[in-house]
């Protein structure tokens, strides 16, 4: 016997109850509130044969990008494959996710993009889907594959919001700032808890040099998004990003302290993705001359402890950032060393890796060992093809900035004006744009 969720989704169970806790979890992840995976826990607890659970869970671990999350996915995997009755859309779900445990994420991310095609109103499908598009830099896919979904939706629908949101943030990314503002502010219209719309609004005003906006922006919507647990720690860095823009290097570190890496200062173990946020922010402050006090050696043993390098590009850069910025040449080494194993194997990230994290990382290395030109030489070719290996547009200006620090150190005044230009023309209020090409031209003619 088989039920259908509230979207029409068949669903290969007889329990009525743990199709509700499945859709409950479904709906705390879209909005990135805690705890889906304990929901859809107790759900598999009382009825064990549910595969579309199992495919859940499977799902939420490819949403980590880590490498420690494998063997839980393929646990959830191999409880669900042969279960009697599994249907096509649930089947579909497990070979997706265990093209991820494989290490080949791009044949997951084609394969949840086609079961999200096959199937537009299974949410979790796409919003992985979506996930996959971020974390494998497909802007296109970020923007088309919510909109082409909408079409089996109606705008009154309760899933339709959602829908919106994603759509948001994928025509920021690709450039088209009017329209995600409008889809963000449309979704929140209809949904306020949507953390991702507000994130994709908060996008906006950062690409567009919006920074005292942006700053009331997420303010006034700050109950909506805070309590978005997987999500809020970001949304922080956005606020913090926007006080940086404006030289608050104090109000920056306080959201840091209390916001961004609490957690890392007791020592506690945490996800990759709110240490990305982390490392990020205190490089940016490091490339300003602001001092961070013991922040980065706290963050370099967090990512110490948690020995996921080689795994997934983006988050080993990262790591490798916060390593230079403590002064941890070994372990900055250490990581440096496992993204070189990593790039000479075999699947995706192995590709990645070698086209631009490792390249990356090392123009990075030789930036903190004050080889400037070597860091302009190794960060400017790989800095054009960065939007392969993921992250948002916003978190890859993190590489422009170091690129054109390098330059103005190196006295490369060329390509310091030609990258201080660029960000003047995308962001002409913006007081650290500005100062930067005032640097760049002021020491030129100094020369």
């Amino acid at each position: 016997m088989s039920l259908a969720d509230r979207h029409g989704n068949a669903v290969s169970t007889a329990s009525r109850a743990a199709l509700e806790k499945l859709e409950e979890a479904g709906e705390l992840m879209l909005g990135y509130r805690a705890d889906p995976l304990a929901v859809v826990d107790s759900a598999l607890a009382e009825q064990p044969d549910f595969a579309m659970g199992h495919a859940f869970r499977a799902g939420l671990m490819v949403l980590s990008m880590e490498r420690a999350c494998v063997p839980d996915a393929e646990a959830s995997i191999t409880a669900a494959w042969d279960l009697p009755g599994v249907n096509e859309r649930e089947r579909a779900h497990l070979a997706a996710a265990q093209a991820w445990c494989d290490g080949d994420f791009a044949v997951a991310h084609r394969r949840y993009g086609e079961l999200s095609a096959a199937f537009p109103r299974d949410l979790f499908a796409l919003q992985v889907a979506h996930q996959l598009d971020f974390f494998l830099g497909n802007a296109a896919g970020l923007r088309d594959r919510p909109a082409r979904a909408m079409r089996a939706w109606r705008e009154s629908e309760s899933g339709f919001s959602w829908l919106l949101g994603m759509e948001a943030f994928g025509l920021e990314e690709c450039g088209d700032y009017a329209a995600a503002e409008d889809a963000g502010r449309m979704a929140l219209a209809l949904q306020p808890a949507d953390a991702w719309a507000v994130h994709a609004v908060a996008h906006v005003m950062e690409m567009q040099g919006r920074d005292t906006e942006g700053v009331a922006f997420l303010a006034q919507r700050q109950k909506d998004w805070t309590p978005a647990a997987m999500l809020a720690v970001h949304n922080w860095w956005h606020q913090a990003l926007f006080h940086l823009e404006r030289g608050g290097f104090a109000q920056a570190l306080a959201i840091y302290d209390s916001a961004v890496a609490p957690g890392i200062a007791r020592g506690e173990a945490q996800p990759a993705i709110e240490m990305l946020d982390a490392s990020a922010m205190l490089w940016r402050l490091l490339l300003r001359g602001a001092d961070t006090g013991g922040r980065f050696g706290l963050l370099s043993t967090s990512w110490e402890r948690w020995g996921g390098e080689g795994f997934y590009a983006f988050n080993d850069l990262h790591a490798v950032m916060a390593h230079l910025g403590a002064g941890r040449r070994e372990a900055a080494a250490h990581v440096l060393g496992a993204m070189r194993r990593a790039a000479a194997g075999q699947g995706t990230n192995a590709r990645l890796t070698r086209e631009v994290g490792l390249p990356l990382a090392e123009g990075f290395m030789a930036f903190a060992e004050g080889h400037y030109a070597r860091a302009a030489e190794l960060i400017a070719p790989a800095r054009r093809r960065a939007i392969a290996f993921g992250g948002s547009n916003a978190q890859r200006d993190v590489i422009s900035l170091t690129l054109l620090e390098a330059a103005l150190r190196g006295k490369d005044w060329g390509l310091a004006r030609s990258l201080a230009g660029e960000r003047v023309a995308a962001k002409p209020e913006s007081p650290l744009a500005r100062s930067l090409l005032a640097r760049a031209g002021s020491v030129q003619q100094a020369a």
